[in-house]
């Protein structure tokens, strides 16, 4: 199909469980849809049978297109891969392959893209995950807004449809930390979120691991807040005020005649300085860090192979 209005975009990283279940959906909703629509499919160097599944149905049916990247990169890179390669007109609607996101808002979507809006979010009204998840993701996201420099809506992801020329602009970001909602608010243009219940993964377990939920929250308040340099800056003022104090205290001391001793306070002074300057220059390395990876100025990803419109092509 070369002319499709929207793409699907979906990163599929050892989905063979969810395969099956996720291309009916899809179908279902194609099948009942009068719009013109392709799916691009991006494996994220899964170990399973994925690739297999994705290579038989983009053969079978030529409205599901094949990204397969060299090695897996990483959900937030696996979706830029499907950003770039997508080919809808009026936008692309994003999507994750667990089945949490359901393909069957399309139309809702689509018909508030229609009304204008560059960027229609789905916001999670209810969530599945355990509960030490669900209170990290309620409390990261509230504290994310209250420092961010810009509008980043609560509880909101990645699923989402963008209009052709949000995803134009997204494509020349060359950011290497990627935090793709944040990217999408940063830009602008007129926004409008849509609730939904968050359905549990139909099948296998997340594939973000608290490590990788971690890095992508970090990429969130590095790459969209100025508050890590701020509290650096505002925690430096405040123990050298405190320093001050003391010192003043110890002045005092000696008029009085009574000198301050004991081991105790001077370790507490020597451990509370320490951890500071400790503390400062780990966050100082972060951004040293981010700089790092990008002036190198490496492709964000690596395509194997793809299939477009039914037929293979090797990169």
């Amino acid at each position: 199909m070369n002319n499709p209005q929207i793409s699907f975009v979906i990163p599929l990283y050892n989905e063979e469980e969810n395969f099956q279940k996720l291309t009916e959906r899809i179908d279902s909703v194609m099948n009942n849809s009068s719009l013109k629509l392709e799916v691009v499919l991006i494996n994220d160097g899964s170990q399973d049978n994925t690739p297999i599944l994705m290579a038989q149905k983009a053969l079978n049916d030529k409205r599901y297109n094949c990204v397969f990247l060299s090695r897996n990169h990483g959900h937030q890179l696996a979706l830029t891969a499907g950003l770039v390669k997508a080919r809808g007109s009026e936008g692309v609607f994003i999507l994750d392959g667990d089945l949490q996101d359901p393909p069957e808002l399309l139309e809702p979507f689509y018909s508030k893209l229609k009304e204008d809006y560059d960027v229609v979010y789905a916001v999670r009204k209810k969530r599945k995950e355990g509960l030490i998840k669900k209170i990290l993701y309620l409390s990261y996201y509230r504290i994310l807004k209250s420092i961010s420099y810009i509008n980043l809506p609560l509880d909101s992801g990645d699923f989402s449809m963008v209009s052709r020329r949000v995803i134009d602009v997204m494509n020349t970001m060359p950011e290497e930390s990627r935090y793709l909602r944040g990217m999408r608010s940063w830009i602008g243009f007129k926004q409008i979120g849509i609730e939904y219940e968050r359905s549990e993964r139909h099948a296998g377990e997340s594939k973000y691991s608290f490590k990788q939920l971690f890095s992508l929250a970090f990429n969130g308040i590095f790459n969209f807040s100025e508050f890590p340099i701020s509290f650096i800056m505002y925690l430096g003022a405040s123990t050298t005020l405190l320093a001050l104090c003391y010192l003043v205290y110890t002045l005092i001391m000696l008029v009085v005649g009574e000198v301050p001793r004991g081991f105790t306070t001077l370790l507490f002074v020597i451990i509370l300085f320490s951890g500071v300057q400790l503390l400062s220059l780990g966050l100082i390395g972060q951004y040293v860090l981010r700089i790092f990876f990008q002036v190198k100025k490496r492709p964000l990803f690596v395509i194997s192979k793809q299939i477009v419109d039914g037929k293979k092509q090797e990169d």
